[in-house]
This record gives structure tokens, C-alpha cells and sequence, in this order.
């Protein structure tokens, strides 16, 4: 892409890596087969003039009665470079229709020019570039100040392997950048493989300007609309425009709630309070369930086997659905959940959670696209002049490296409030937000993807706070529904009650806690 004259960093690449080269004709093949004794192929809707013609019609048709189903069938591969994690926190992953593989912030350290810079007048363009020096700066001297404690507490878990500290000093690394990674923008860039079908590509085209990131929003999303059409130009021919942001729901709830300009007031004082308060204390707080969703699921268990109450009750088909020992699926590698006839009826009970997690946390919760969220429009909810971060477990016990983190974000906050106040778009002001800067949302599910993701997160190696979110919440399941908390455990606990060795899947990242052996608890971690 040529540089964007709204930002002076490096512009987003996008590339059409894999995908249909037929698109648009095999659209409307696929309609055209819903009414048709065969298969209708892509070369029989161009064949000759007048097929071409229906073809044009049927698409038009289709498109304007909202059967976009069609859409569906055709796939695109991009591979992403310099876009920010803002967009994909805020735009490709807050829906569940695509997949992404994208590079870790835990895993592969940071370099200091990867964040988004927008083109500001001299003097804001100076305090935003600063402000990212120091946020980059922060981030070096916390992972260096991090490494002691980090090392102590990793040699407490492996004793043995003291005697070759050469061989994990990566990964000790790892776990101090993993911490440190806290202090870095939003506007961090990233890289990934973006995948979503031909109906998602169309949606993406028509909220391109919606928030919370519209400027860099609407020039990726052109990009791989651009990619498409070179690929098959009739493919957006029906494609209505990009709403203007202005004309966006939120935008218009915000005008009409007196929000629309600026960042939050007093009514995002009084919402966080509120919202704090009502999390009681916890990351998490079970706000909503399903009052009868153990009797629910136990019935809908008889219902697949056609078995009467007295040929099986409550508890037995509830353990022939979540016990390891009689259902093969929960220890296989594959989640074979939404498959299976006996594990679908896990869909009957469903909880809702109240929930604050940092956007580096809540950037990947959000991939567990089964159990939605709503997440916030971000201007709404920062309040100037009350820095608000999360602060990790490794680092609250490193006053050094807290100060240095406590500090950096104090810094941003100034700098954004400053940018705002000189006319800065909010949206480019906020690319300034520490990762550690919280999201307050319900998230609601389905029994059967909460157990997918309790039961993966619940594993030491997984993000310390969406650990500590799912041992809460499955604490507190366990008031609520005993009977199915009982069996909501990590892998090695399932595999330990399926028999099945060695009860760590993790290989060479096996945590060094023995998990299977201790009750929720007893569960605790620094790392």
C-alpha cells in the first residue's frame, strides 16, 4: 500500500494469500442450486450472454432480500503487517466469523518502531512520539527488572534445572516480557494470517467506519476489499457503501446521550464505580445462569439415549455427558463437543459474567468466539485525569518494576488528555493506551464452550488473568451447579480421570505443578 497521509508509521500491508478466484459465480451457482434438480456450477451462470444476465439478477435479488448466505461459501486468506492491536481487538476479532493466527506479545519481544504514528500537527506528533519512547523504554527495563523474582520462582517449580540455567534463559525471558507487555500501547503493531468469509468481507466493508478505530479500519478493510476485486472486480458489484461513522448505532446513541465528542466524563465515573462495585471484589462475577440447567441437561441426555427418568437419573446422565471416565470425547485432542450428539446437550445451561480483564488479557479471551461479549465503545470509557491499569501478579510483587509501569501509564494518560484537549481525534489519542488498560464487559455462554474454554484455561501455561477469571468462575459455578462444576477441571485432570498418561499434554511447557492433584482451592501462581 502507498503511505496513508493519516498516519506517518509504516502503512498496513495486505495481502490476498489464499482464496476463491471464482467468487461472484459461484455465489450465485449456490443459488441458483437451491432450485435447480442438480448442481448448478459457476460455468453454467456464465456460459453465454443470457445466463450472464440472470446471473446479474439473481445476484441483485439475493443481495437486496438479505439472502447473503450464498456469500458464505467463498473464503480469503490475508496475511496482515503493520496493523494495530487496537483494530484487531476492536474489528477482526470482535465477531466470531473468522480465524486468525497472529504473532504473541507473550512469545516474541517488541521492537521499539512497531507502533502506529499518526500524522499530528509538530508539537502532538513530538508528545505522542515521546510518550511511545518511554512506554518502549518501560517495557526493556521492566522484563530486565522482572528477570530475579521470575527466576527464583522458576527454580522453586524446577529445582533440577538449576544446574543448566543456559538452557532457559529463553524462556525465562519469555515469561518476563509476557509481564512487561503490560506497559505497552495499543497501537502496538502486530502481524497475522486474517481469514473470513466472502459475507464477513462484506460486513467489514460496510461498518469500516464504525469504532473505534474508523481511519485505520477503513484503509485495511479497503486493502483487502482491493485484493478481492482484483482477484474477480464483479465480486462487490451489489456491495452497498461504508456507513458513515456519524450514522453508525453507537455513534448515534453516543450523540443522543450527550457523549458523542471527547472522552468520558462524569457519566463513565459513575459507570466504572458502578461496574466495580458490582464485580464484588472478583475479575469475574457470575451475573446470570440457567436456574434448571443441570436438571435441563440431564433430561436432554434422556431424550439422545431415549431412556426414561427411571432408567437413568439426574446425576447419572449428568456424569455420562461430563465425566472423562465415560465420555471419550473430553480427552480428545480435537473439541469434538459440537459434534457429538450426547455433548450438544450442554447447550441447555448458560451463564453470564461480569467481567474486567486488561485489553492484553481481553484480547485473547475474546478468542474464544463462543461465549460473546460486550465490549465497550474504548473513548466512552477512559476518564481523564484517573489513570486505570491492571497490574499482573509478577510485577505488584517487584516495586521497582511497578514504579517504573506505574509511572509510564500516569505519563500516557497526561499525553492523551493533552492530545484531546488540542483537537487530537480521540481514536488516534487512545493508540497511546497501555495494554494494561481495563475492559469492563458481561460475557455470556453456553455450558458446552465454557467447558471448551474453562477447562483450557484453567491449564497453568494459560494468560494469568484469564486463569484467575476462569477459577473464579468456575468457583462459582460450583455454588450454583455443583454437579457440573465437579467436573470442570484442567487437561491434566481429565486425562488423569480418563486414564490416560501422561496427564500433561503440554510436553516440555508442563507448568512443574503436579495440577491433577490439587482441588481448585489449592490452585495458586506467580508465573
Amino acid at each position: 500500500m502507498q503511505p496513508s497521509p493519516a498516519f506517518r508509521s509504516a502503512a498496513p500491508i495486505v495481502r490476498l494469500t489464499n482464496g476463491f478466484v471464482e467468487p461472484f459465480d459461484n455465489a450465485v451457482a449456490a443459488a441458483r442450486t437451491c432450485y435447480s434438480p442438480r448442481i448448478v456450477t459457476a460455468e453454467d451462470v456464465r456460459k453465454d450472454e443470457k445466463a450472464r444476465a440472470v446471473r446479474d439478477r439473481i445476484a441483485r435479488e439475493t443481495y437486496q432480500a438479505g439472502h447473503h448466505t450464498t456469500l458464505q461459501h467463498a473464503t480469503f486468506q490475508f496475511s496482515l503487517e503493520n496493523v494495530s492491536r487496537q483494530l484487531i481487538w476492536s474489528v477482526l476479532h470482535a465477531h466470531p466469523f473468522y480465524n486468525s493466527e497472529q504473532v504473541s506479545q507473550r512469545y516474541v519481544e517488541v521492537r521499539p518502531d512497531r507502533v502506529i504514528v499518526p500524522a499530528l500537527p509538530e508539537r502532538e506528533e513530538a508528545l505522542y512520539r515521546g510518550v511511545v519512547e518511554s512506554q518502549m523504554a518501560a517495557y526493556a527495563r521492566i522484563g530486565a527488572l522482572l528477570l530475579p523474582r521470575a527466576e527464583s520462582e522458576f527454580y522453586r517449580l524446577f529445582p533440577a534445572r538449576r544446574r543448566t540455567p543456559e538452557k532457559w534463559t529463553g524462556t525465562l525471558k519469555k515469561r518476563c516480557q509476557e509481564v512487561a507487555r503490560y506497559v505497552l500501547p495499543i497501537g502496538t503493531f502486530a502481524h497475522l494470517y486474517h481469514t473470513v468469509s466472502g459475507l464477513t468481507l462484506h460486513r467489514y466493508h460496510r461498518l469500516a467506519a464504525a469504532y473505534d478505530v474508523p481511519t485505520e479500519a477503513r484503509e485495511v478493510i479497503a486493502a483487502m476489499v482491493r485484493e478481492v476485486e482484483a482477484v474477480d472486480p464483479l465480486f462487490f458489484r451489489e456491495a452497498e457503501d461504508p456507513l458513515p461513522l456519524e450514522s453508525t448505532h453507537e455513534a448515534r446513541a453516543l450523540r443522543e446521550t450527550g457523549r458523542a465528542l471527547g472522552v468520558g466524563g462524569p457519566d463513565a465515573r459513575a459507570h466504572r464505580a458502578e461496574f466495580d462495585g458490582g464485580l464484588q471484589g472478583r475479575t469475574s462475577t457470575l451475573v446470570d445462569w440457567s436456574a434448571r440447567g443441570e436438571a435441563a441437561i440431564a433430561q436432554a441426555v434422556r431424550n439422545v439415549l431415549g431412556l426414561p427418568r427411571s432408567a437413568m437419573d439426574d446425576g447419572a446422565a449428568l456424569e455420562r455427558v461430563l465425566s472423562p471416565k465415560q465420555n471419550p470425547y473430553l480427552s480428545e485432542a480435537l473439541q469434538l463437543g459440537v459434534h457429538g450428539k450426547l455433548m450438544r446437550t450442554l447447550v441447555h445451561a448458560s451463564y453470564t459474567f461480569q467481567k474486567k480483564l486488561s485489553h492484553a488479557a481481553d484480547s485473547q479471551d475474546q478468542r474464544h468466539r463462543m461465549t460473546p461479549a460486550s465490549r465497550p465503545v474504548l473513548q466512552a470509557t477512559f476518564i481523564p485525569g484517573q489513570p486505570d491499569v491492571i497490574v499482573p501478579a509478577l510485577l505488584a510483587e517487584v516495586p521497582e518494576a511497578l514504579d517504573v509501569f506505574t509511572r509510564t501509564c500516569a505519563e500516557a494518560w497526561v499525553a492523551i488528555e493533552r492530545l484531546v484537549d488540542e483537537g487530537v481525534a480521540p481514536e488516534l489519542a487512545l493508540y497511546l493506551l497501555p495494554n494494561a488498560f481495563p475492559i469492563r464487559f458481561l460475557e455470556s455462554g453456553e455450558l458446552l464452550h465454557f467447558h471448551h474454554k474453562w477447562v483450557h484455561r484453567l491449564c497453568y501455561t494459560a494468560q494469568e488473568e484469564i486463569w484467575r477469571a476462569s477459577l473464579e468462575e468456575v468457583r462459582q459455578v460450583r455454588a450454583v451447579h455443583p454437579r457440573i462444576a465437579a467436573h470442570l477441571v484442567p487437561p491434566c485432570t481429565l486425562r488423569k480421570e480418563a486414564g490416560i498418561t501422561p496427564f500433561c499434554p503440554e510436553g516440555p511447557r508442563y507448568c512443574g505443578v503436579p495440577v491433577w492433584n490439587r482441588s481448585l482451592e489449592e490452585f495458586e501462581r506467580l508465573l
